[in-house]
């Protein structure tokens, strides 16, 4: 297997406040500032999983998602743990306190296109404290659903034009591989 690329130097294209377009090789690619992650929880209580719902502007439309956030994405947080993040997170966004956050490992975005990664947290022990919706414009919808209705939901959101986020796969897993091996 050929790496030349990987023998090559990083140049960077552009930089803004959150994301590097950079360069090495022929591979163009972008990363987060300064390395920030993210956290993605996959909150479910007594038989409903959490999504959120909200404006993605690359998208132009509403995507339906499992909630989620940067770690150390203050100045002030640079050495957050991912954890720690997932708890604000899930808590900002769906107004629910998790007892138990569990890491679940580290996975890449779009391993051809980003070099981001994000830390899948498992939320147990869910109470509900407070409304969600997330901070200050982030206009967030939470959406409890059943998990034996998944699959039916996100066809309604996506009839209603909404995009749904990858890691909804997770949550389709079973059905899918029934359907290919059935």
């Amino acid at each position: 297997m050929n790496h030349h690329d990987l023998d090559q130097p990083e140049e960077i294209a552009w930089e803004g406040k959150w994301i590097v377009a950079k360069k090495r090789g022929r591979w163009e690619y972008v990363s987060r500032a300064r390395q920030i992650r993210a956290a993605v929880i996959l909150a479910i209580h007594d038989g409903h999983v959490l999504l959120v719902e909200q404006v993605r502007t690359p998208l132009g439309r509403a995507c339906i998602e499992l909630p989620a956030g940067l770690i150390g994405d203050d100045d002030e947080k640079d050495d957050e743990h991912a954890l720690d993040a997932a708890g604000r997170e899930l808590e900002e966004e769906t107004g629910y306190r998790a007892a138990e956050l569990i890491d679940a490992g580290e996975f890449q975005s779009s391993p051809g296109m980003v070099s981001e990664s994000f830390t899948l947290v498992i939320a147990k022990g869910l109470t509900k404290v407070g409304d969600g919706g997330g901070v200050h414009g982030e206009d967030i919808t939470v959406h409890r659903v059943p998990l034996g209705d998944i699959g039916a939901f996100l066809d309604a959101q996506r009839a209603a034009g909404k995009a749904v986020d990858v890691r909804m796969l997770l949550l389709l897993a079973a059905d899918i591989l029934s359907r290919a091996t059935g």
